[in-house]
This record gives C-alpha cells, structure tokens and sequence, in this order.
C-alpha cells in the first residue's frame, strides 16, 4: 500500500498521545472516587461498577481517530480488476519507398493519416501499440489506451531506409508478447529500426485477441520471409490486416543517387493476410478499415491497478466511531 499524502501519517503520532491522556484521567478518576468513598460521599462507592465496558467506547474512538489518519493521507492499494480488452499493433513501413507521392502528399503522410483516422475511432477496451519497421522493427509505442500517446508516436515516423515485412511482423509478434506477460517493451525514441528476434515459441492460439494492421507499399526487399513470418503470427492465433499504400502504377524516387521506381505489392499483401486469417485493404477506403474492430476478439484479462482507497479507510473510521458513541450512550448515556 502506499499513499498520495503520506505526510498526513505524522497525525498517528497524536493517538499514543490520547492514549496516555486516557489513562491518566482514569487514575486520576480512580483517585478521586477512592477519596470521596472514604468520606461516604460517593453512594455504593463499594459497588459494582461498569468494570471493562468503560473502556470500550473510548478504544474505539482510539481506533476510529487512527483509520481517519490513514484516510487522510490518501491510500493507495494494487487491485486486480477485471477488463474485457483486445490489442491492436499499428505496424508501419518506414523504408525510403514510402516518400514515393503517388498517394498525395506521401505514402507516408496517406498511412499516418488512415491510421490516425482508426486510432480515434477506437474504444476504450481497445490497446493499441505501434511498431516501425524499414531494414528491421521496433516498438515505437507500447500497448497502450492513451490515444493521445498513441497519435504522437505515429507523428514522429519518418522514412528510412529498405522494406523488410518480416522483421515488421516478428516485431509487432514480440510486442504481443511482452506486453502479455505484463512487461514493458524496449522502445527507441530514434525511430531507427533494427534486427528483430524471432519470437518466443508460445501454445497455438495464445494471443487470439490482438490483431496486426499492417500499413505498408508491400514492397519486400530484405529477409526473412514475411510469409514464414505471416504463418508464424497465424499460429499464435493473431490476424494480420494488411493496408496497402500506394498505387498500382507506382512512382519514381530518387534515394542515395539511384532512380527507383516503386509499386504497391497487392499480391504480397494479400497472401500475408490470406496465412494469418485476416484481410487486404487499399488505404484510401478508410470506412473499410472499422470492420478490423468489428472482428476484434476481445477477451477478460485481470490487471492490477493502483486504486485510491481513501473512501474506505473513510466510511470505516465513521462506522467505528459510530459505534464508540452507540455504545457509550447506551451504556452511561454521554459520549465518552
């Protein structure tokens, strides 16, 4: 447990202090009745007296007076609560093919703007992670329901350098796994991919409730194979939606002094999504792009959260008091 106001437990101190206050007046009461029944001005001095029940109510106002501290320094505890959640990994090409403006003003620019488009529309339930990938992949952004978050790691992207769709899978597959395992991945604010390892062999269908949407010109141009890859995700139980960028006329770039003309590689891309059971999509039909939501398998998951727990600590302390002033009216009629 911890606690936002932890200044406030310097309160608990005053409790050893009502303590020694309580017994003190005890003795002093004790002394004064001994005193008085001396005299025989006390009637039935020699009585019976309430005996423990005296003490009861004024410990639990000891007891109410110590849980209202703790209220008031604002605690905190882990709670497993329960979320029906699924994870979506944006999975981008970065390679120097997607500066090509045969989609205007950019490839890149076209892909950012779909998949901004498809993070807003989102629900909560939804995690979404974004992984870059050129040459190699990396995780950008972990899964995550800050959209905000989310929507400023996609802005940061930029052209690099090949096309490599295997590392971009392998990398999003890792990502998955990570964040299943409730760790945080290794992220590079550099946004410069690098070699991905093959993913941790799992049990067939274990991440059955995230999917890949992968936004790429479908140009491969480095290992491994992005179909092996494609297989890899399929037995793990993840879909891969892939989103083609481009034209298929294509358009002619100038990188490192050479003249490359570059296509968009529907074919690629529709066996990628064929393998991992999921489907092809061109970018400029965005409306197409809410049905990847409509098939997302959701699933319960058990979290622990930091939860403030103040108000319990509160109506306990009230409940205690309460019942240290029941009990004392009932039984003396005052408060003690």
């Amino acid at each position: 447990m911890s606690f936002i106001w932890p200044t406030m437990l310097l309160l608990l101190l005053l409790i050893p202090l009502f303590g020694v206050l309580y017994i003190m007046l005890q003795q002093r009461r004790r002394r004064l009745a001994a005193s008085y029944g001396s005299l025989g001005l006390v009637a039935g001095a020699t009585g019976r007296g309430p005996g423990i029940r005296r003490h009861i109510p004024p410990a639990l106002f000891l007891v109410g007076l110590t849980i209202l501290a703790i209220a008031l320094a604002r605690p905190q505890a882990a709670v497993s609560l329960p979320k029906v959640e699924g994870t979506v990994i944006l999975v981008f090409d970065v390679s120097g093919s997607m500066a090509a403006d045969d989609l205007k003003p950019t490839r890149m620019e076209a892909a950012k703007a779909v998949a901004r488009d498809f993070v807003e529309r989102q629900p909560p339930s939804v995690q979404l992670g974004v992984v870059a990938f050129s040459d190699g992949g990396l995780s950008v952004q972990a899964p995550t329901n800050d959209q905000e978050a989310v929507l400023a790691s996609i802005d940061r992207l930029t052209p690099q350098r090949g096309t490599s769709l295997g590392q971009g899978i392998l990398a999003a597959l890792n990502t998955i796994a990570v964040d299943d395992a409730g760790q945080t991945p290794d992220l590079d604010s550099s946004l410069t991919p690098g070699p991905t390892t093959t993913p941790t062999p799992v049990p067939e269908g274990a991440y059955e409730s995230a999917v890949i949407v992968l936004l790429t010109d479908g140009e491969n141009t480095d290992a491994p194979d992005p179909l092996e890859a494609a297989q890899a995700a399929a037995d793990r139980g993840v879909r891969i939606y892939t989103v083609g960028i481009g034209s298929a006329a294509g358009a002619t770039l100038q990188i490192n002094g050479f003249t490359v003309h570059t296509r968009l590689d529907e074919a690629m891309l529709q066996q990628i999504s064929e393998i991992a059971r999921g489907a092809y999509y061109r970018a400029e039909n965005e409306e197409d792009l809410h049905s990847i939501y409509e098939n997302l398998v959701t699933r319960l998951v058990i979290k622990p959260e930091k939860m403030e727990v103040t108000s319990i600590f509160a109506g306990a302390s009230i409940l205690v008091l309460l019942m240290g002033g029941t009990f004392s009216l009932l039984w003396f009629g005052r408060l003690p």
